[in-house]
C-alpha cells in the first residue's frame, strides 16, 4: 500500500486502491502544481505493475515515412514539405523496398508506416505500398496510416473508413498507430490543425479498425497552447473508446518539440512536466493495457526514469525516424538492443521484447535475426 499524506491525493489513493475509476476532477488534481509529482508516480507505479508487473518491454522496429508532401499546415508540425519545396520527398519503390530489406536484415518484427498526405498521390498508391512490403517481406509487422490518413483516404475515394481498412488488410496491414490524436478538445484544435480529422472523424476511425479486429495506438501531442483541462478531456474521450470497444493496446503521451514549427517561440515541455503525463495518463486510461515512454521525444533519461512514473514499454531500436528529429529532437536515430536492454535493467526493470501485438518475441542465439513469436505478454488488469 502507498502512504501519500498530501491532502490533494486522499481520496484519489483509496480509488486507485480500490480500483475505482477517476473523473475529470481528480485528472486536475493530478496536474495541479501542488500536487506532489512523486506521490502521483508512486500512485500510477501501482496501477503500473498492477498491469504489468516488474516488465520493461522493447521492441526491434524501423520507421518508413514515404513521403513528407502534404496538403494540412498544422502548425506545429516541421516534417510537411510542400510539393516544390527542396526538401520535399516521395520514395520510390525500389527505395521502400530497400528499407524493408534493411529493417529484416537488422531483425526487426515491426514497421511503424507514417507520412505526407501528398497532393498527387491517390489512395491505390498508399494501398500498393503496404502490399508491396506485405509481399516482399511477409513476416514484418505493417502498424500503418493514423486515422487522419485513413479519413483522407476517405475524401479521395468517397469510401467508408471501414472498407478502407478491409483492403488494407487485405493487403497486409497489421495494425495501426495512435498518431493524429494531437488535442481532441476543438477549443485548441481548430487553432494547431484546422483542417485534418477532428476527434469525431479521429475516433470514428479507430472505431471502425477495432469493430474489424484491428488492434490500434492512441496518444496525445502535450506541451503547446493546451492547458491541463484539454489533457483531461482528451484521455476521457480515449477511455470511453476504449470502454466501447477494448481495441487500443498503448498510450503514447507525444512531448511537443517547438523547433522548426510554427509554435517556434514555446518552450518544450520540462522534463517533471513529461513525467507528470506518464503518470496521469496512466491514472486515468485505467483500461489500456500499456503506457510507452516514447524515448525519441521524451529523451533517454527522462523516458527510463518514466518506467517508474507509469510507463512499461520504451518503444524499441526506432531506426530511421525522421519527424520529431526535424522538430529538433537531439536523440539519436537509433538505440541497439543491448542499449535498451541496458536502460530498463538500470531502471530495476526486466527487459521482455515483444512483437507489435504484445507477444514475447524469442530469438535464435545463433542468429538474433530470427525469431518467433512466445505467449502474449499482456497481463490483465487484476479485478
Amino acid at each position: 500500500m502507498i502512504q501519500t499524506v498530501h491532502p490533494n491525493l486522499r481520496e484519489i489513493r483509496e480509488k486507485v486502491e480500490a480500483q475505482q475509476r477517476l473523473t475529470v476532477e481528480d485528472g486536475l488534481t493530478l496536474y495541479a502544481a501542488e500536487t506532489p509529482l512523486q506521490e502521483v508516480g508512486e500512485l500510477a507505479n501501482l496501477v503500473r505493475e498492477r498491469w504489468n508487473g516488474n516488465a520493461g518491454y522493447y521492441n526491434i522496429n524501423s520507421h518508413l515515412n514515404p513521403t513528407n508532401v502534404c496538403v494540412y499546415r498544422c502548425i506545429f508540425c516541421a516534417f510537411r514539405s510542400d510539393l516544390r519545396d527542396p526538401k520535399g520527398y516521395l520514395m520510390s519503390d525500389e527505395q521502400i523496398l530497400e528499407r524493408g530489406q534493411e529493417a529484416v536484415h537488422n531483425g526487426c518484427t515491426e514497421m511503424h508506416i507514417v507520412g505526407g498526405l501528398h497532393h498527387q498521390k491517390q489512395y491505390d498508391w498508399y494501398l500498393h505500398l503496404i502490399g508491396l512490403l506485405h509481399d516482399a517481406f511477409p513476416r514484418l509487422h505493417l502498424k500503418a496510416w493514423t486515422a487522419v490518413e485513413i479519413n483522407w483516404f476517405e475524401f479521395l475515394t468517397r469510401r467508408s473508413a471501414s472498407s478502407l481498412l478491409e483492403e488494407m488488410i487485405d493487403a497486409g496491414l497489421g495494425s495501426m498507430p495512435g498518431g493524429g490524436a494531437e488535442i481532441f478538445h476543438p477549443e485548441i484544435r481548430d487553432r494547431i490543425c484546422e483542417h485534418k480529422a477532428d476527434a469525431t472523424r479521429w475516433l470514428q476511425v479507430h472505431r471502425s479498425a477495432h469493430e474489424l479486429g484491428l488492434k490500434t495506438n492512441c496518444t496525445m501531442l502535450y506541451g503547446h497552447l493546451e492547458t491541463a483541462y484539454h489533457r483531461v478531456d482528451h484521455l476521457l474521450r480515449l477511455r470511453e473508446l476504449q470502454d466501447e470497444t477494448g481495441g487500443f493496446q498503448t498510450f503514447i503521451p507525444l512531448a511537443f518539440h517547438p523547433e522548426n514549427t510554427g509554435l517556434a517561440d514555446l518552450k518544450k515541455p520540462s522534463g517533471l512536466d513529461d513525467l507528470r503525463t506518464i503518470a496521469v495518463s496512466r491514472l486515468m486510461l485505467d483500461n489500456v493495457p500499456h503506457i510507452k515512454a516514447y524515448w525519441i521525444m521524451l529523451g533517454i533519461g527522462t523516458a527510463q526514469t518514466a518506467l517508474a512514473y507509469g510507463a512499461d514499454d520504451l518503444d524499441g531500436t526506432v531506426r530511421q525516424e525522421l519527424i520529431y528529429h526535424d522538430a529538433g529532437a537531439t536523440t539519436p536515430q537509433s538505440l541497439s538492443v543491448e542499449r535498451i536492454q541496458g536502460l530498463i535493467r538500470e531502471s530495476g526493470r526486466q527487459p521482455v521484447e515483444r512483437d507489435t501485438l504484445y507477444r514475447e518475441v524469442l530469438r535464435s542465439s545463433q542468429d538474433p535475426s530470427q525469431w518467433q513469436t512466445g505467449d502474449d505478454v499482456s497481463v490483465p488488469s487484476l479485478s
